[in-house]
């Protein structure tokens, strides 16, 4: 990011990267068993799996947050664009009574010049 903040999905799929290949660089230079190197492989997936669930409970969570105020942001430009649409109609209804009564007016005043 240009802040030089980094995300925590970011992170944690850093660490699962780093650790996916920590763990094969494990495996190909020590000296282990088939057994004992089936269950690092075990252990380390085990890890994987819950740095993965964290960082979808991390996303969920954050998406949750997103929506509500992503909501939010709604119902407020919803209530300013309401409250400008009133004032627009009432500001339309009073400039179509001003011109009615200038219609009238002239009508009045257009009438008592013909007779």
């Amino acid at each position: 990011m240009s802040n030089g903040r980094y995300s925590a999905g970011g992170v944690a799929l850093a660490f699962l990267l780093g650790s996916a290949v920590g763990a094969g660089l494990a495996l190909l230079v020590a000296p282990k068993s088939g057994p004992e190197t089936r269950e690092l492989l075990k252990e380390q997936a085990n890890v994987a799996k819950d740095e993965a669930l964290k960082v979808a409970d991390e996303v969920k969570e954050k998406a949750s947050e997103l929506l509500e105020k992503s909501k939010e942001v709604v119902e407020a430009k919803k209530s300013v664009l309401e409250s400008a649409l009133e004032a627009g109609k009432e500001a339309m209804e009073q400039e179509k009574e001003r011109l009615l009564t200038k219609i009238h007016f002239e009508d009045k005043k257009q009438g008592a010049n013909e007779a």
